[in-house]
C-alpha cells in the first residue's frame, strides 16, 4: 500500500515513523526547515525512553510521488482548501483520503441520509471544493486522539495516547479501512473501526468546540477551565447547546456532559491546540471547530447564545492578533450548498 502523509508535522510525522517500522511504503508531504531537517537526518521520534529514526521519502512537490493507494491528511482543517490542487496528482480512481484532522470533516454529509445528504458546510468547505475536487467518495473518517509536537526540526516527540478510530461514511466496514486499520494495528497504533464515525467525530469536538475558545481567550490549561466555577459553566453551556445540535443529526453520545468535562479536567494543566497555534503566532482553528457548529445550529434552528458570544470574541481576539482568515461570523443564517 502505498501512503502519503500530507502535513507531515507533529501527528503526521507520528504516523510516519510509525507506518515506516511496520514496513509500509510511506512518503511524507512537508516544508520549510522541518522538510530540510528530515532530508538530511531522517525523522525521529521520542517515545519515552525510546528514539526511533526513519528515513521515508520527503518532498514539498507531491507530483514527484505519483498517485497512492492511500493519503493521510494531517493538515489544519482550514489549510486543506489552499492544497486542494497541489493534491491532484497523488490521486487515482482508487485513492482513498484519510481525514486525521480536528473538526467537522468534509465529506460530513455524504451517505449521512435525510434532508442534509449530499451538502456541504460554507464555514468548512467553502464552495464545497473539497467535496468535488477531493471527493467525498474517497473519503475514510479518522479521529486523532494522540498528542504529539514537533520538538526540533525532523524530530517528534510522542506525549500520550495512540488511539486513530477509523471509519467509512456509509458505517460499512469494507475492504479498504479494515486493510487500513490492520496496518496500522501493525505499526503499534489503536485503529478501531467504528460503524458510527460521526459519534466519535462529535465526542472529541464537543471538547474542542468550548475548551479551545475559552483557552485562547483566558490562556488557561485544562485543568483550570474546568475547575474555574465560570469557565466550567460556560463550557457546560456551549456543550449543551453542542449535543443538541448533533443529536438533531442523529448522533449519540455515549457519555454525558459532566463526565466529558471530568475527562479533560484530569488531562491536567494541558494548553489546547488554540492557545498553542496563539502563542506561536499560528492561524487557529476557529472555523473547523467553533464556527461549523454554529452553522449546522443554525440550520436546526437550534439558538446557540453561548457559542455565538464564544466565536464572536475568539474571532475578534484572532483578527487583532492578524491569525484569522476565515469566514465571517454574521447573525444571518448561512445555507447549506448542496454538491
Amino acid at each position: 500500500m502505498k501512503i502519503c502523509i500530507y502535513g507531515a508535522g507533529a501527528i503526521g510525522g507520528y504516523l510516519g515513523v510509525q507506518l515506516a517500522r511496520a514496513g509500509a511504503d510511506v512518503s511524507l508531504v512537508a516544508r520549510g526547515a522541518h522538510l530540510a531537517a528530515m532530508r538530511e537526518r531522517g525523522l525521529t521520534l521520542l517515545a519515552g525512553e525510546e528514539t526511533h529514526t526513519v528515513h521515508p521519502r520527503c518532498t514539498d512537490d507531491p507530483t514527484a510521488l505519483g498517485v497512492q493507494d492511500t493519503i493521510i491528511v494531517t493538515l489544519k482543517a482550514h489549510s486543506i482548501t489552499g492544497v486542494i490542487e497541489k493534491m491532484q496528482p497523488l490521486l487515482g480512481p482508487h485513492t482513498r483520503i484519510v481525514t486525521a484532522v480536528n473538526g467537522i470533516p468534509y465529506w460530513y454529509f455524504y451517505k449521512h441520509g435525510g434532508q442534509y445528504e449530499n451538502s456541504t458546510l460554507e464555514s468548512i468547505d467553502p464552495g464545497g471544493r473539497q467535496w468535488r475536487e477531493l471527493g467525498a467518495e474517497r473519503a475514510i473518517g479518522c479521529i486523532v486522539y494522540p498528542a504529539t509536537e514537533i520538538e526540533a526540526p525532523g524530530v517528534i516527540r510522542h506525549v500520550y495516547g495512540n488511539n486513530f478510530p477509523l471509519g467509512e461514511p456509509s458505517g460499512e466496514i469494507t475492504s479498504d479501512v479494515q486493510r487500513l486499520a490492520d496496518l496500522f494495528v501493525a505499526a503499534g497504533l489503536k485503529a478501531p473501526v467504528l460503524d458510527r464515525i460521526r459519534d466519535e467525530i462529535w465526542l472529541k469536538l464537543w471538547g474542542n468546540v468550548c475548551f479551545n475558545p475559552i483557552s485562547a481567550l483566558t490562556h488557561a490549561t485544562l485543568d483550570v477551565i474546568c475547575t474555574d466555577p465560570a469557565t466550567r459553566a460556560l463550557s457546560r453551556a456551549i456543550m449543551v447547546e453542542t449535543q443538541a445540535i448533533a443529536e438533531t443529526f442523529g448522533v449519540k453520545f455515549r457519555v454525558d456532559v459532566e463526565r466529558r468535562i471530568e475527562g479533560a479536567r484530569k488531562v491536567g494543566a494541558h494548553k489546547t491546540s488554540m492557545l498553542q497555534d496563539l502563542e506561536r503566532g499560528r492561524p487557529m482553528e476557529i472555523d473547523p471547530l467553533v464556527t461549523v457548529v454554529q452553522e449546522m445550529g443554525r440550520l436546526t434552528g437550534i439558538p446557540t447564545p453561548a457559542l455565538d458570544s464564544v466565536l464572536a470574541m475568539v474571532t475578534q481576539r484572532a483578527r487583532i492578533a492578524g491569525l484569522y482568515d476565515g469566514i465571517s461570523t454574521s447573525s444571518d443564517p448561512r445555507a447549506l450548498a448542496v454538491a
